[in-house]
């Protein structure tokens, strides 16, 4: 009586119209083939790799892992939108959403996702490492305090570097700092 074919989740996650990886120890153990089209490498170039490749530096890559571990610890669920890098060394703003399999060590296995929002917004490759993290974290609102405690710098250095990307962004205010990273404002 069932016309509904039966449900084949490899079928599902291979072709799912988002990029998904499942992760052991910040490695990735197998990948879809949204994921590396997006990032533009083969699956064998991806699978077993650790995610630091898909990463514009590995600093980058430490600072993030470091900082998911309290938030996915807490709600299990950990997202946030950063810059990543392609296999061609082009920079692109992704929405990332990663959960764990093991609540008490969060890198231990998880699943992964990955969204391109480069068609919404342009990434800069003219910003240093620490400024796109500041700028990661500005587009989610937070404040210079905040971002401070976050990542381990004085308020007064993520003013510092807050002031560098307004210069860079030829923004005047905060605000207009936020759009122009978000890619709604254009460039005259």
């Amino acid at each position: 009586m069932n016309d509904f074919p039966e449900i084949d989740y490899q079928v599902i996650f291979e072709h799912a119209p988002i990029g998904m990886c499942v992760s052991k120890n910040r490695v990735m153990q197998v990948c879809n083939a949204a994921l590396t089209s997006m990032f533009g490498y083969a699956r064998e170039q991806l699978n077993g790799q650790s995610f630091q490749i898909l990463y514009p530096t590995p600093d980058e890559f430490e600072r993030t892992g470091a900082r998911i571990v309290p938030i996915m610890s807490a709600k299990g669920t950990y997202s946030d939108e950063r810059i990543m890098r392609r296999a061609d060394g082009e920079l692109f703003w992704c929405h990332v959403i990663g959960h764990t399999l093991v609540p008490e060590n969060t890198h231990a296995a998880g699943i992964w996702t990955f969204e391109d929002l480069s068609s919404k917004r342009k990434a800069s490759a003219e910003l240093s490492p620490r400024e796109r993290e500041i700028a990661a974290l500005l587009v989610e609102g937070k404040t210079s305090k905040l971002i401070g405690k976050q990542i381990g710098l004085s308020p007064r250095t993520v003013e510092m570097h807050r002031a560098n990307l307004m210069k860079k962004f030829a923004a005047a205010t905060s605000s207009e700092l936020v759009h122009r990273l978000l890619g709604m404002v254009h460039d005259h």
